[in-house]
């Protein structure tokens, strides 16, 4: 059985690599502000892409996605503006996805789920 932490940190790593065979490529990942963090943050093509990983072992009590609430959008979108405003960043297309990640032992399935907030 896996930990919380362990499963959100090899759900993070399975997404990373997932981005990076499709092109993106990987500023940062776990950005943290005191107004939350921001798992992967990424350039896909000309936009720049902040990144929510879900990571679960089973769906039995709903998608993974599901669990990005309406408190957990309004972190994401404080940290991203705060991410804009100190890398002084403008004038850029951003978009916020989700992956989600469902490992099951040695297999895993993954979601990404484009510009779904």
């Amino acid at each position: 059985m896996y930990y919380k932490q362990e499963l959100g940190q090899i759900g993070e790593k399975i997404a990373s690599e997932y981005l990076l065979e499709n092109n993106y490529r990987i500023i940062s990942r776990n950005f943290r502000t005191r107004l939350g963090e921001i798992d992967i943050i990424a350039i896909d093509k000309d936009e720049l892409v902040f990144i929510e990983v879900k990571s679960r072992t089973t769906d039995k009590y709903g998608k993974p996605s599901e669990a990005v609430d309406y408190e957990k959008i309004k972190h994401i979108l404080r940290v991203a503006e705060y991410y804009l405003y100190v890398n002084k960043i403008e004038n850029v297309y951003c978009r916020i996805d989700v992956i989600e990640v469902i490992i099951d032992k040695e297999n895993y399935i993954l979601n990404h789920i484009k510009q779904c907030i």
